[in-house]
C-alpha cells in the first residue's frame, strides 16, 4: 500500500474473493501484467499462501483479510488508499438450487448480501480512491445468471441481476470521470469449489453439474478476460462481455456429451 500515485507500471489492483478460483487466478494474472496487487478474502490463510507464491515469483503482493459484508471493516481497508488503479469485485457465490416455492431465504439473503451488498461496499468505500488515480477501473464479476434465468436458480439470478444493474447505473452516474465501469459475466466455469458451496458440500452434485460437458471454462479463463478487459487503452471501455464455453449456448442449453 502507498500514499503515492502509482505509476502505469506498479499500479495497485484490488481483488475481492482471492482465496480461491476465479478471484485468485485473476490475482495471479495481473500480477503477471505488471500490477501490485492487494488480496482480498475472508479466509486468511488462503489468501495469504497465494501472497506467499506471488512474492516468491518476484511480484508485489499484500494480502489483506475482508469481510465484503462488513462495511466497517471495508471502510477501514479502503481508508490506507489514497489512490488505486483497479478494483475486481469478484467475491460472491451461489447456495442452493431450490424452486422458488421452497427456497430457503436465508440462503437468498445471504447471496444478496455478498454478491451486491459486497459490490456495493467495496466499489463506494474505493471509488474516491479510483477517481483520484486519474486513470480508475471497476470490474464486476456478475455472471450469465444476471442475464437470463433458469429453474432452481432464482436467488441467485435475483442477486446477479442486481449486481449487473448495479454495474450499469454506475457506469450512467460517473461518465465523465476517469473511471471506467467493466463488466464480465462467465457461464458455466469448473472451479474447485462453485458447484461444492452451491450444494453444501455434496460432491455427487456438485459433479452433475458439469457431467457430460467436454470443456467448461476454467478460472484462468475468466481471469485472462478479465486481465485483457482492464489492460485494454484507458478510453477503452469494455462495457459488458459475456464469456461461455463453445458446449454453453445459454443458461439451459448445454450440449453434453453421452
Amino acid at each position: 500500500m502507498t500514499d503515492a500515485a502509482p505509476s502505469a507500471a506498479s499500479r495497485i489492483a484490488v481483488v475481492t474473493g482471492a482465496s480461491s478460483g476465479i478471484g485468485a487466478a485473476t490475482a495471479r494474472q495481473l500480477a503477471q501484467a505488471g500490477y501490485r496487487v492487494v488480496l482480498t478474502a475472508r479466509r486468511k490463510d488462503r489468501i495469504e499462501a497465494l501472497a506467499e507464491e506471488l512474492t516468491a515469483a518476484g511480484h508485489s503482493v499484500t494480502a489483506y483479510p475482508l469481510d465484503v459484508t462488513d462495511r466497517a471493516a471495508v471502510d477501514e481497508f479502503a481508508s490506507a488508499f489514497r489512490t488505486i488503479g483497479v478494483l475486481v469485485n469478484n467475491a460472491g457465490g451461489a447456495l442452493g438450487a431450490d424452486p422458488v416455492a421452497t427456497g430457503d431465504p436465508e440462503q437468498w439473503r445471504r447471496m444478496y448480501e455478498t454478491n451486491v451488498l459486497g459490490t456495493l461496499n467495496v466499489t463506494q468505500a474505493l471509488l474516491p480512491a479510483l477517481t483520484a488515480s486519474g486513470d480508475g477501473t471497476v470490474v464486476v464479476v456478475s455472471s450469465t445468471a444476471g442475464h437470463g434465468t433458469y429453474e432452481g436458480g432464482a436467488g441467485y439470478v435475483a442477486a446477479k441481476h442486481a449486481e449487473h444493474v448495479l454495474a450499469e447505473t454506475l457506469r450512467l452516474e460517473i461518465v465523465g470521470t476517469p473511471v471506467r465501469v467493466i463488466e464480465i459475466a462467465p457461464g458455466m466455469v469448473r472451479t474447485e469449489e462453485f458447484a461444492l458451496t452451491r450444494f453444501d458440500g455434496d460432491a455427487e452434485k456438485a459433479a452433475k453439474v458439469y457431467e457430460g460437458v467436454a470443456e467448461p471454462l476454467t478460472a484462468d479463463d475468466v481471469a485472462d478476460t478479465i486481465t485483457w478487459a482492464v489492460t485494454r487503452p484507458s478510453h477503452v471501455n469494455i462495457d459488458l462481455l459475456v464469456v461461455r464455453p463453445r458446449a454453453q449456448a445459454s443458461n439451459t442449453k448445454v450440449a453434453r456429451e453421452r
